[in-house]
Order: structure tokens, then C-alpha cells, then sequence
């Protein structure tokens, strides 16, 4: 695997390091060692996958509080998402920045979203399927999100929204959590 880390200390573009012969390839998608070996939480809890039928879906901005935190690993696996996570770290010189990356069935890169940090991610075509492999149990009582088009992200998404849930559309404004946001996801909570 290839590591690259973004601007946002802790999180990981991963790219597939193929092994090619006239079969077609082989890589390796995750392995323990190499995520230790990057100070990455090698712990899979969960593995979930989601499927979208229409481009312009949105799903997120989610997150779990500590001491649910969620590390993921996403992958789009067919179809193609711009994948965008926000450090919510309020320790953190990066606390409410963001990065964007397009995750699609073409590149098979993957994402990791370190615990902390808010996730959302927006269908660029149709029929797109992705999975997770998340590092703590759902919890329901722990979950928490922001809105999409919080003028305080400054989030660009590349297409209309055209569907999403009830749930992610009425989250709250940052502006209206944002001191809860930083008690709940202090290191020293």
C-alpha cells in the first residue's frame, strides 16, 4: 500500500500497490502491520457498505463523539465519490479544515478518516456502491453531525444535491454546537 498523507495530520490517501501479470493484479487492501507502521489505529470493528442508486446523493457530515470515535477506511468499489472529511479536533492547528478527495472504482484509492474528525460524501454517478471498515461499534447515543452547506466549512461539492437524508439536512449549524463540539471532542474529555 501507498501512504500519503494529507493536510490534515492523521488522515491517509491509500493507494493500491498492484502486483500485475497477465491475470490482472493483485494488491493488498489493508494489513495491520503497515497501518501501525504509519501511527494508523489498525482496529476494524465494523465493515459496512452502503449503495446509491442516483448520482448527488449526499450522505454525512457524521461522526461519533469519544468515547466512540470512529476511525474509516473508505472505499468506493464501483461507481465514483468526492469524499470529504473535517478535523474536529480542538486541539488540532488544522481544527475545521478540510479535505476533499475523489474515491472511485477507476483509481480503487481508499481514505482513512482518523477518530474525531466528521465525514460526508457526495455520488458523482450513478449506482455507486462504497465501503467502510470502521474502527469502533455504531453508536447511537455517541453520533453526532454537521450540516453540509454550513457557510463556516466552506464545503465545495462539484453538483447539485439532489437527494439526501431528512437526518443529514436538519443537522444543526456549527455556529449553534460548536462550544458542545469542543467540550465532547477535547482530548482531555
Amino acid at each position: 500500500m501507498i501512504f500519503t498523507e494529507t493536510k490534515l495530520k492523521g488522515a491517509f490517501v491509500i493507494d493500491l500497490e498492484r502486483r500485475e501479470d497477465s491475470r490482472g493484479f493483485f494488491a493488498r487492501a489493508f494489513c495491520q502491520n503497515e497501518f501501525e507502521a504509519h501511527g494508523l489505529k489498525p482496529v476494524i470493528a465494523q465493515a459496512n457498505i452502503a449503495s446509491t442508486r442516483k448520482k448527488g446523493t449526499l450522505r454525512g457530515l457524521h461522526f461519533q463523539y469519544p468515547p466512540a470515535a470512529e476511525t474509516k477506511l473508505v472505499r468506493c468499489t464501483r461507481g465514483a465519490i468526492l469524499d470529504i472529511i473535517v478535523d474536529l479536533r480542538p486541539e488540532s492547528v488544522t481544527y475545521l479544515r478540510h479535505v476533499s478527495v475523489e474515491l472511485n472504482e477507476d483509481n480503487q484509492r481508499a481514505l482513512y478518516v482518523p477518530e474525531r474528525f466528521a465525514h460526508s460524501y457526495l455520488t458523482l454517478r450513478d449506482d455507486t456502491d462504497t465501503s467502510y471498515h470502521v474502527g469502533e461499534f455504531y453508536t447511537p447515543e455517541a453520533e453526532g453531525g454537521l450540516l453540509y452547506n454550513d457557510p463556516r466549512l466552506g464545503l465545495k461539492w462539484p453538483m447539485p444535491i439532489t437527494t439526501i437524508s431528512e437526518k443529514d439536512q436538519n443537522f444543526p449549524l456549527l455556529d449553534q454546537i460548536e462550544s458542545e463540539l469542543k467540550r465532547k471532542m477535547s482530548v482531555s474529555s
